[in-house]
């Protein structure tokens, strides 16, 4: 298999990389992130990537060689606070500045990452454009409100997963897009927010990427433009 990983060098990246060096299928990584990745295993090919620049996705997409035919692309990027945002726990807290920078890089990211990466995916055998969503971004499943810019950057990225997909039925129609849901796994993303959630329903990312993993290998064609929960089961948008 050839792999894509955009966010390489992040917990669930990461834990994606180990996944998939373990795999004797495995024949080639390209792996795409701001940060430098530590393996030195002779399958990685690892390029630079500013998702929040359009001319670095760009850059990053033509490293790949046009003979290549991805089986893969993992977009595995996102944010939820930085040291100057935290999610909204009321109207009052609500800020052009978050809502710019959270659809920047949850949802703007992985759009141009499909404009520039998704042609590289194979025409001719099953192929999977997976990116990472939130349960949190299901409108049906909003019962407690709050976390607003969060909540409508998934929800938007949800909405982009399933045009993505209605294209591809006609571009490539061996192409499934699909959202994934990991779960809460521990990481700096949920840290602050981990002592609320019990401790068995924090996941490590090893644990997490292999149920990701075992949902990405069972799915169909008509999957496509879903969002998958760790557990394999379908998360309503």
């Amino acid at each position: 298999m050839k792999i894509s990983i955009i966010g390489a060098s992040g917990t669930i990246g990461e834990a994606f990389l180990e996944h998939f060096l373990n795999s004797s299928e495995t024949e080639k990584l390209y792996l795409f992130s701001r940060s430098e990745v530590s393996n030195q295993d002779a399958r990685i090919i690892h390029q630079y990537i500013d998702i929040e620049d359009e001319g670095s996705i760009e850059k990053a997409a033509n490293t790949i060689p046009n003979h290549e035919s991805l089986d893969y692309i993992i977009v595995s990027t996102g944010i939820l606070h930085t040291d100057n945002i935290l999610p909204e726990k009321s109207i009052k807290d609500l800020s052009y500045a978050k809502f710019s920078k959270l659809y920047a890089v949850n949802t703007i990211g992985p759009a141009l990452i499909g404009k520039h990466f998704i042609h590289k995916l194979s025409r001719n055998s099953r192929s999977i454009f997976a990116v990472l969503s939130a349960r949190v971004g299901s409108i049906s499943d909003n019962i407690l409100g709050g976390w607003y810019s969060y909540r409508c950057s998934k929800a938007a990225l949800n909405m982009l997963i399933k045009n993505f997909s209605i294209e591809a039925r006609r571009k490539n129609p061996s192409l499934i897009a699909v959202g994934l849901h990991p779960g809460t796994v521990e990481s700096s993303l949920s840290k602050p927010f981990s002592s609320n959630i019990r401790s068995d329903k924090i996941f490590s990312p090893e644990y997490s990427v292999t149920k990701m993993v075992r949902v990405l290998e069972n799915l169909t064609y008509d999957d496509s433009g879903k969002l998958f929960a760790w557990d394999g089961s379908i998360i309503d948008f």
